[in-house]
């Protein structure tokens, strides 16, 4: 009990309230989005291009509107930004239940794309802004941990309610951020998010956003070298499925397998991976990250039974773990505190990745296999190691100048 009381006073309440609600909207997504082609093929006429491209403009939304959603919350607050997604997000999914227009369903995929490009970015930003800065890296890794288990939980439930009707995940989805955003409107407004945003003393726009963005250097740096990451771990959910039931006796049921093993290593290694890279450096934690990765691709691409195809998805799953919660305090470090929401908008260009990645993975299972694919991909994510090591190198460049310059200044 004393670990429980200790836990809840070592964070914000809003941050545990967006730890719950993040649980809860990634199941709630989860148990519809994945069935939403199979959904659009049985109640429309669309056929599998039309499919694709409904379901394809949603990432692409979210690639560009992530710094769209962080930079109005630094302009007009996060808990305006933040509960608008949230609501139009709901209403996106309520439309899923109901429609029937093709072009209606490309337009709720796109805006279904924003609102979650505006919403996951901002409450990152949110739960900096009101945590101290040497326990972010914990809160990163919680909050990733949170996605997990949401994601794990999410499929199975959709699969139930999609035998009650074809409808009834995303009526039930929408219903469930109908809730969440109405009791995190209230925990905001109980908790004084206003007050907390009315302390910003620097004014930002649009424009003087966009040049620190783009003249950001390191930060250039960060989002090549995410790329080159996402390119490669796109290959987890798409060629590798793709290779294992081909190639394999019951490789369906193998990449469920997986996928299940997957879920379970973040939920079970996360947090004492987590207390390790605390006392390390970001970069430290991301090329550690990176290497793992490779390893696991190498490890896919040689693995002829399934206990080597686990043993690769674990260690391929410790990279993951320790990538991500390290981008994003990596992108912490970075920011200014006044333009906090934009710089973690950024990261979401680097879901581009997952556009190029299935692509030209798709190209080399299909013309050279699956080993030359995975080893190639190693190769790729390893190379995003000098992109990163290049960032964290004018990041500290950046740093010794603004000393050299303070001390000019009291000299």
């Amino acid at each position: 009990m004393n670990r429980v009381r200790s836990f809840l006073a070592e964070y914000h309440p809003i941050v545990h309230s967006l730890m719950i609600g993040t649980v809860f909207v990634r199941a709630a997504s989860s148990m519809s989005m994945p069935f939403l082609a199979i959904y659009l093929a049985t109640n429309t006429g669309m056929n599998e291009v039309m499919i694709g491209l409904t379901i394809g403009a949603s990432s692409l939304a979210g690639a560009f509107g992530g710094f769209v959603g962080g930079t109005l919350s630094d302009l007009f607050g996060r808990r305006r930004v933040m509960l608008g997604a949230l609501y139009v997000w709901a209403i996106v999914f309520f439309g899923f239940a109901v429609g029937e227009s093709p072009l209606l369903f490309l337009l709720l995929s796109v805006l279904g794309g924003l609102c979650r490009s505006f919403y996951e970015p901002v409450s990152q930003a949110l739960m900096a802004d009101v945590t101290e800065s040497q326990k972010r890296l914990r809160v990163f890794s919680l909050r990733y941990m949170c996605i997990n288990i949401g994601v794990a939980v999410g499929p199975l439930l959709g699969a139930y309610l999609a035998l009650r009707g074809d409808s009834l995940p995303f009526l039930v989805t929408a219903v469930v951020y109908l809730l969440y955003v109405v009791s995190l409107q209230g925990m905001l407004s109980h908790f004084g998010i206003k007050q907390i945003e009315g302390q910003k003393k620097e004014p930002v726009s649009f424009r003087s956003t966009w040049q620190v963005v783009t003249h950001d250097v390191a930060l250039r740096f960060f989002l090549i070298g995410g790329i080159l990451v996402s390119v490669g771990y796109s290959q987890m959910t798409i060629t590798l499925s793709q290779y294992v039931a081909s190639t394999f006796v019951d490789g369906v049921k193998l990449f469920a397998v997986l996928m299940s093993v997957n879920a379970i290593a973040v939920v079970v290694m996360q947090y004492p991976l987590a207390r390790w890279a605390e006392k390390r450096t970001p970069l430290y934690s991301i090329v550690v990250g990176c290497c793992f990765y490779a390893l696991g691709q190498v490890g896919f691409a040689f693995s002829f039974n399934w206990s080597l195809f686990i043993t690769s998805m674990i260690v391929f799953t410790i990279g993951e773990i320790l990538t991500f919660p390290a981008s994003n305090l990596f992108i912490d470090r970075l920011a200014p505190a006044e333009m906090r929401g934009a710089y973690f908008g950024t990261q979401s260009f680097t879901s581009l990745g997952q556009f190029i990645g299935p692509t030209f993975g798709g190209f080399l299972l299909a013309g050279y296999g699956g080993p030359i694919m995975f080893v190639t991909m190693a190769g790729i994510t390893l190379l995003s190691i000098l992109f990163y090591w290049g960032g964290q190198r004018q990041y500290a460049m950046r740093l010794a100048g603004t000393e050299q310059k303070n001390d000019l200044l009291r000299a």
